[in-house]
């Protein structure tokens, strides 16, 4: 008797061990698939970041004497490429440069030359790909920190969590809200 006892436990014991492990597994798969969505994130905006003093020369050279919309531009940019911001940083600072990127292609409305320069144009087309291909990331990035925090919420993962020590919830990065503003339409 005492065997099958001891038995019973060995495999309780055993079953358990497994199931903590599968499931701490399962958090940090996920914990670094969120982190690597992320950098996805991060070599979209890279891109498009290197795609702004492109567009900036070319605008200039049609309309010099719009130098406060260049500068603001530039220095939307310049905060954008600051490392460290972390998610609601970065998503603030794209905000702002998502804004002044707007006013220099509003700039293209102004100056029909600039309009028709084939260099602009290009340009700007490669920024709305790089836009695509960020908005795919954000909602890459964002379930998967979904998934992540559902794990992290969810029996067992909420358990296993506070036995492994605190993992750490991460940020979703949210759409500039300028992207999120409906387009109004007018007709004259």
């Amino acid at each position: 008797m005492g065997v099958i006892v001891g038995a019973i436990v060995a495999v309780c014991v055993v079953v358990g061990g497994w199931w903590v492990v599968r499931t701490y597994n399962r958090l940090i798969r996920l914990r670094n698939q969120a982190q690597a969505s992320w950098a996805q994130i991060d070599v979209q905006l890279k891109r498009r970041h290197e795609l702004i003093p492109n567009l900036v020369e070319t605008a200039r050279g049609y309309a010099a004497h719009e130098r406060s919309t260049f500068e603001a531009v530039t220095a939307a940019r310049g905060a954008a490429v600051n490392d460290g911001l972390g998610v609601k940083g970065q998503a603030a600072a794209e905000t702002t440069l998502t804004a002044t990127l707007g006013k220099l292609f509003a700039l293209g409305e102004d100056y029909p030359e600039l309009k028709a320069d084939q260099h602009f144009c290009e340009v700007q087309a490669e920024l709305t790909t790089a836009e695509d291909k960020i908005a795919y990331a954000r909602q890459f990035y964002n379930s998967a920190v979904q998934s992540y925090h559902t794990a992290l919420e969810s029996f067992p993962g909420n358990i296993v969590s506070g036995l492994g020590g605190a993992h750490a919830r991460r940020e979703y990065f949210e759409a500039p809200e300028v992207a999120q503003d409906a387009v109004q339409v007018r007709f004259a």
